[in-house]
C-alpha cells in the first residue's frame, strides 16, 4: 500500500510465509492485474512490486474485512 516493495520487504511484512509461496502469490496477483512487477535492470538488477490501480481499488474492502475479523473472530483464529 505504501508504494513499491522488494521481495524481502514483502516477506518480512507478511511474516511466516515461505519464499516459494510468496513468489507464487505474487505471480498470481500479477496475472490478475492487481500487482505490477517492476524490474530495474541495474546493475545490480532489482525487482519490486507495486499495487496497480485495480489493486488499490480493493484496499477499502480489504481494510473493512480486516477490521471485521479483528472485531468478530476469536484471537486464536485471527492469529492464523
Amino acid at each position: 500500500m505504501n508504494g513499491p516493495a522488494g521481495f524481502a520487504e514483502l516477506r518480512c511484512a507478511v511474516g511466516g510465509i515461505s519464499d516459494s509461496v510468496l513468489s507464487s502469490r505474487l505471480s498470481e496477483l500479477t496475472e490478475a492485474n492487481l500487482v505490477e512487477r517492476l524490474v530495474d535492470p541495474g546493475p545490480p538488477v532489482s525487482v519490486s512490486y507495486e499495487l496497480t490501480e485495480s489493486g488499490r481499488a480493493l484496499m477499502p474492502a480489504l481494510t473493512a474485512l480486516t477490521s471485521w475479523a479483528w472485531e468478530n473472530l476469536p484471537p486464536s483464529a485471527s492469529a492464523d
